[in-house]
């Protein structure tokens, strides 16, 4: 009896696991290796490599797993003094893979500066085979040897126009030293935008890296948005300004109002009691008047 009514709450257990709905696993996140050609070549640029050294998937892949890992290993500090050398718009809480994208962009080959830990950084990003015991005449000479003749060539002659284009309109050596952006929490000050364009190289670093043409138009669009943000920045404290003018004459004239207020119930209070005081007296002389007079 016993062996028959386990058995058969065995099978109503077996029977209620066999009824529930099957659970599903949660969708895995997008590998690399489901990226198209195109995405995987943009992002491998980004980290300063080479898309057309891999002629197959697997192998940009691999290089951008590769350089994922070799950022992770950075020291953050060493980034951040190539950040500043190369004058590079970031936050001071930027991650490291952001740090290294800006680091990529960075096209300039005057190493004066830079410190060496900064130096083993740029070369091993640049894809130059160094170690963190190179002397500094090492790690420049390798981070030339990257460069091949004719981008030497042609960054000589952009620097030359850049040269050129600087002294045509004037343009002087900025003297300020980098400062970060701000991060999302801190609130805007009037120099933001003076501080920003401070901060970045000048025009003949920009024709130098990018040419003629692509150094102009990022000179005209950081101008641009420095003068956008300055304007901004101005509307906003004049908006400020206003609300704190506004919040003011509310004040003043909530106190006002309730000044006129406690007037009005101090009037008020003062007329209710020589009512009731008359209204005593008239009731006195009513009732005692005539007892008086007829005496």
């Amino acid at each position: 009896m016993s062996a028959g009514s386990s058995n058969s709450t065995e099978a109503k257990l077996l029977g209620s696991a066999s009824d529930a709905p099957p659970v599903q696993a949660l969708a895995p996140l997008r590998q690399l290796s489901d990226f198209p050609r195109d995405e995987l070549e943009a992002l491998a640029d980004e980290f300063g490599l080479d898309p057309t050294r891999f002629k197959t998937g697997p192998q940009l892949v691999a290089a951008i797993h590769q350089r994922r890992q070799l950022i992770a290993e950075m020291d953050r500090d060493a980034m951040l003094d190539v950040v500043r050398w190369g004058r590079r718009p970031v936050t001071a809480t930027a991650t490291k893979e952001h740090l290294a994208q800006e680091i990529a962009r960075i096209r300039s080959m005057k190493f004066s500066g830079l410190s060496h830990r900064g130096l083993v950084i740029l070369a091993q990003l640049r894809g130059a085979d160094v170690g963190s015991e190179d002397e500094i005449p090492v790690l420049v000479r390798k981070l030339r040897q990257q460069e091949g003749i004719f981008s030497r060539v042609g960054r000589k002659w952009r620097g030359l126009l850049g040269s050129g284009v600087a002294k045509m309109i004037g343009e002087t050596e900025s003297e300020r030293d980098y400062k970060f952006l701000p991060g999302p929490q801190s609130s805007p000050t009037p120099d933001s935008a003076a501080s920003s364009s401070a901060s970045s190289s000048s025009i003949r670093d920009d024709i130098e890296e990018s040419g003629l043409l692509s150094g102009l138009s990022n000179r005209i669009k950081k101008t641009a948005d420095s003068y956008l943000n300055q304007k901004l920045d101005e509307i906003e404290m004049r908006i400020d300004r206003k609300l704190e003018e506004i919040d003011r004459r509310l004040a003043e004239w909530r106190d006002k109002e309730i000044a006129n207020r406690i007037r009005i119930m101090k009037i008020t209070l003062w007329a209710s009691v020589i009512v009731a005081f008359i209204s005593l007296v008239y009731a006195y002389v009513k009732v005692y008047g005539p007892q008086i007079m007829g005496k």
